[in-house]
């Protein structure tokens, strides 16, 4: 089985992800780390606030809007994840976030959005 062409691609889209947060003062904690069956792109920190950051990224024109970014499955099996991943750390965190960063290859430039608090546990 040939290998998936979107690997690459998505590996750099998270790593400026991660860039981009960590520009922006947040401390990232973990990258594609799993946690109750679940692959979370980023986990990052702000004080004490925990931030599960979901990356897409796409080469073609126009990430869509948050809410077509991450579906209500997606949304789900995060919110499980984000749950197994801060049981499993010694740390309590007092607020929980659910980030959303877009990454767009177009014409050998990159474009990122950053969604703070793209979606919550009740979505």
């Amino acid at each position: 089985m040939p290998a998936d062409p979107r690997g690459p691609l998505g590996r750099e889209g998270e790593a400026r992800a991660a860039e981009l947060l960590a520009g922006a003062g947040y401390a990232i904690l973990a990258r594609n780390v799993r946690a109750g069956g679940v692959e979370l792109d980023l986990v990052a920190a702000r004080g004490t606030l925990a931030i599960f950051v979901e990356v897409k990224t796409r080469r073609a024109r126009g990430c869509g809007a948050r809410e077509e970014a991450v579906d209500a499955r997606k949304r789900a099996r995060l919110v499980r994840g984000a749950a197994a991943w801060l049981a499993a750390q010694p740390r309590r965190y007092a607020r929980v976030r659910f980030d959303v960063v877009t990454c767009e290859l177009r014409g050998g430039r990159w474009r990122l959005e950053h969604w703070p608090a793209a979606f919550d546990a009740s979505d």
